[in-house]
């Protein structure tokens, strides 16, 4: 049984037209191996007003992220080491979500919302911030790259998701299956291996592995009641966060959720989306910060 989770009632929107939280960026240094998790150097790189969120690490010292910015969202690139930042993007007919850097390219995919209402995913140059649509007529909310060519996508029907398998240089998308999540990724040390989260029976979200080459899917676990989102530390290894805290589920062992971090000392509430760095010694964060006390 996951014991540290309070029991939510599962809200599932998929436009990106419903107001955003004001949430942070958080970066931390990570040590995990088989008996220990810990955290260090836990820092807001974001540290700005409205909505910051959906990190993505290009390379162990460089993320892209979505970015509150003069009251519209564009796609900002934070270098860790130099504690420095630049927008690579400022579309003024709408905002970017979910940047991510296209692999072997210097290009980097997000998916844009005009003020149109018009929503589909765009590849932008990082030097002249020029852009083009990658490919047209789905309404992509989220994605995750295979290669360069092949991708899983989320895609706007009706009131729920799809997934759709993209493939680039053929000009060619497979709707694979309804009612899906948001978290999509590429599983590390593994060989034509993706993740997607789909929604079962009771409204909560279950991660599958896909097959990149067969299309065919397995399944992996159930997430925990409310939680959308998880990443891989490894093969075998998902992580999630609830609340301020953080759990771990190792696919080897007894099938629960084990708590591994307790971040309510850094005064954050409500985690989301996550991200590791290429080497796993970084973990990115997304969450809200926690009103202030008053002393009065």
């Amino acid at each position: 049984m996951f014991k540290y989770l309070i029991s939510l009632v599962f809200l599932f929107t998929c436009s990106l037209l419903i107001a955003q939280p004001n949430t942070e960026v958080f970066v931390m240094d990570l040590k995990f191996s088989e008996n220990d998790f810990n955290i260090e150097s836990f820092k807001n790189i974001s540290n700005n007003p409205g909505y910051d969120s959906q990190p993505f690490f290009i390379d162990n010292e460089q993320i892209v992220y979505a970015r509150t910015y003069y009251n519209q969202t564009d796609i900002a690139k934070y270098h860790l080491k130099n504690e420095s930042q630049i927008n690579l993007s400022e579309t003024k007919i709408g905002g970017e979500y979910s940047p991510q850097k296209i692999p072997n390219s210097n290009y980097y995919a997000a998916v844009r919302l005009d003020t149109t209402g018009l929503q589909r995913l765009y590849k932008y140059d990082s030097d002249s911030k020029q852009y083009s649509l990658l490919f047209g007529n789905l309404q992509v909310a989220y994605f995750s790259f295979y290669d360069q060519n092949r991708l899983l996508t989320s895609v706007l029907s009706g009131a729920n998701l799809d997934l759709v398998y993209s493939d680039i240089s053929k000009k060619s998308n497979d709707t694979l299956l309804v009612k899906v999540g948001r978290s999509i990724h590429k599983v590390p040390n593994t060989i034509n291996t993706m993740s997607y989260t789909s929604v079962n029976d009771e409204g909560n979200m279950d991660i599958y592995q896909l097959d990149i080459t067969t299309l065919e899917s397995f399944f992996v676990s159930q997430l925990p009641i409310g939680i959308q989102d998880h990443i891989w530390l490894n093969e075998a290894t998902l992580l999630i966060g609830s609340l301020d805290k953080l759990f771990l589920l190792d696919l080897f062992g007894n099938g629960d959720w084990k708590l591994v971090a307790d971040l309510s000392k850094y005064n954050i509430k409500d985690i989301t989306r996550l991200a590791i760095s290429p080497d796993g010694s970084k973990l990115a964060m997304v969450a809200e910060l926690k009103p202030a006390i008053s002393n009065k």
